[in-house]
């Protein structure tokens, strides 16, 4: 895996290319001078354990061939600003989940996602309380 960043202007905004040629920019808090031209490096944490475990769950259901329709990820998410570095100390994600779907299956799909699949979560929760809700609309 490899990651090269390019900074875009005279400030803070970076363009970021994974090695898959897929780009993202990112930029600094504006109290600090940032733009708002990209996502601020710990909003792209946050995305990545929406992306990890959104997979995951996508995943493991289709594997426990549930008709998962649709999913839709909310995270909230407060941080310890007192300190340096501000970390995360609560994150909250939530999952709304549509189709006609087996509440004990979709259980077991968050505790997989969450105890043993999920990257993200992983190092995240090292850090962090990370708790995890949902709903299923059919």
């Amino acid at each position: 895996m490899e990651i090269n960043l390019v900074r875009k202007n005279n400030k803070f905004n970076f363009e970021a290319e994974s090695s898959s040629g897929q780009k993202v920019e990112l930029d600094a808090n504006p109290a600090i001078g940032g733009e708002g031209k990209g996502f601020r490096p710990m909003e792209m944490l946050l995305v990545g354990l929406g992306g990890c475990s959104g997979i995951d769950m996508v995943n493991v259901l289709t594997k426990q061939k549930e008709p998962l329709e649709n999913i839709k990820i909310n995270i909230k998410a407060t941080r310890k600003e007192e300190e340096t570095p501000a970390i995360f100390d609560v994150i909250n994600i939530h999952f709304d989940l549509q189709g006609t779907l087996n509440v004990q299956k979709v259980e077991r799909a968050l505790a997989l996602t969450f105890e043993k699949y999920c990257s993200v979560s992983n190092i995240l929760g090292r850090s962090a309380t990370i708790n995890f809700s949902y709903a299923i609309q059919e």
